[in-house]
């Protein structure tokens, strides 16, 4: 019997100590966000013609464009995972058309202008494993300089004529990718 009783007891104890809370991480330094097209999607229960997802590294002190991230080299656009942006019709940049479907977002930035990447290979680490062979267009936008530093890297999309501006902003960079929506 005490035998049983210990053995019962033991089987509590493990159980209550598995039962404990899980270990959460701490929050992201660069957490992920979203960016839609139209951005109104979200509150009017609409579908979206464009969803962005990226994760936002913050400047902190830093020089990004020409020291943290090289001229001419190509930049993942954010942090972590490569950018996955969804096209849910068929639209054209750089003069190219491009079908509905998901793909990822890079970019070469350099002082005077920056080429964006559309890529048809995505769930990829940084741009670690970028692969010029799968580049979907390429399409080349004017570098402008902002007024005053944004602090992490923002994404947004606002309205243009036909279809929409892919607009980033990061410290006092700003470029934007026309895309016209068919």
């Amino acid at each position: 019997m005490k035998k049983l009783t210990l053995l019962a007891l033991f089987a509590l104890f493990t159980i209550a100590a598995n039962a404990q809370d899980p270990k959460f991480p701490a929050l992201d330094t660069s957490p992920a966000d979203l960016s839609y097209f139209p951005a109104s999607t979200t509150q009017k229960n609409t579908a979206p013609s464009i969803r962005l997802i990226y994760s936002r590294p913050s400047k902190k002190g830093r020089v990004v464009f020409g020291e943290l991230e090289k001229f001419g080299a190509v930049y993942r656009l954010g942090a972590n995972e490569s950018n996955e942006i969804t096209f849910y019709k068929p639209v054209v940049i750089g003069g190219k058309a491009i079908a509905a479907g998901s793909y990822s977002l890079f970019a070469i930035p350099n002082k005077d202008k920056w080429t964006m990447i559309i890529n048809s290979k995505i769930h990829s680490w940084g741009a670690y494993t970028y692969d010029v062979k799968k580049d979907v267009v390429r399409a080349d936008v004017p570098v402008k300089t902002l007024a005053a530093p944004v602090e992490a890297l923002s994404i947004i999309f606002t309205e243009a004529a036909g279809g929409a501006n892919l607009v980033v902003g990061w410290d006092t960079t700003c470029v934007s990718l026309p895309i016209t929506i068919k």
